[in-house]
């Protein structure tokens, strides 16, 4: 942290320099995981070079006097730059994301109806479409949904936050932005404790355990496309009870 006061205190370039390189690996990190899971076409350099300009934010903004690690203020604004930059290209066809939605309102209106999470035959049956349909549509709006998490909620201050910003301690907040988080991020959390326990175990292995979809793969003995499916469907599961419940 001595590095740290002397960066705040001086604002030296050189300082600013040694600490990038000190925490560049971070970026190649997240990067590494995010790219794994997108297209071909999206290239790691691409991702990378977006994540370099959160990092370099996450810089000049963070107050280590907060008593939070630099890297978990700086995880949301390196995958948010990211995010940004996928966004900007706009690859996600509409279909797709139609498809999301469709699916996210689908499971909430099952989950209201059964009083328990639906499982993967019983959403196909309501769609009227086969269970194999069904799998395929999780396999295509995997990449939405991994994009969700930075989609905005309205809180009570109007101001909204993110699935994202609530799954790790971030940066700031004020008094009120630090209740609602607070308060958002128990909602998540009880969400997840009624996920059926795979779909709990791969929700907790990629984003707290940090791990691809492949290496979930391995442990659990699953394909890394059926771990991309169940992933799709915890996190559309997620999504609509936390939209649901913060809406009312």
């Amino acid at each position: 942290m001595a590095g740290w006061e002397a960066y705040t205190q001086t604002r030296s370039p050189e300082m600013r320099e040694k600490l990038l390189l000190q925490y560049l690996p971070l970026v190649r990190r997240v990067a590494g995981r995010m790219v794994g899971s997108l297209p071909r076409s999206i290239r790691l350099d691409d991702l990378i070079s977006a994540g370099v300009m959160g990092l370099l934010s996450s810089l000049d903004n963070f107050d280590p006097t907060l008593g939070i690690k630099f890297e978990t203020f700086a995880m949301n604004r390196i995958r948010g730059a990211m995010v940004d930059s996928l966004r900007e290209l706009d690859w996600v066809p509409r279909s797709v994301r139609q498809k999301a939605r469709l699916l996210e309102r689908t499971i909430e209106e099952l989950t209201q109806k059964l009083m328990r999470v639906p499982e993967d035959a019983e959403i196909a049956e309501h769609l009227n479409i086969s269970l194999d349909e069904y799998l395929h549509m999780l396999d295509e709006v995997n990449v939405t949904v991994l994009l969700s998490l930075d989609d905005t909620f309205p809180t009570p201050s109007g101001e909204g936050t993110t699935l994202g910003e609530v799954t790790t301690d971030s940066s700031e907040p004020s008094h009120q932005e630090r209740v609602e988080e607070k308060e958002l991020r128990e909602l998540l959390v009880s969400n997840l404790k009624i996920l059926p326990e795979q779909e709990k175990l791969v929700v907790a292995l990629y984003y707290y355990e940090e791990l691809t979809f492949k290496e979930i793969g391995d442990v659990l003995r699953l394909t890394e496309s059926r771990v991309s499916q169940i992933h799709s469907k915890a996190v559309l599961q997620l999504r609509a009870a936390v939209r649901r419940e913060v809406t009312c």
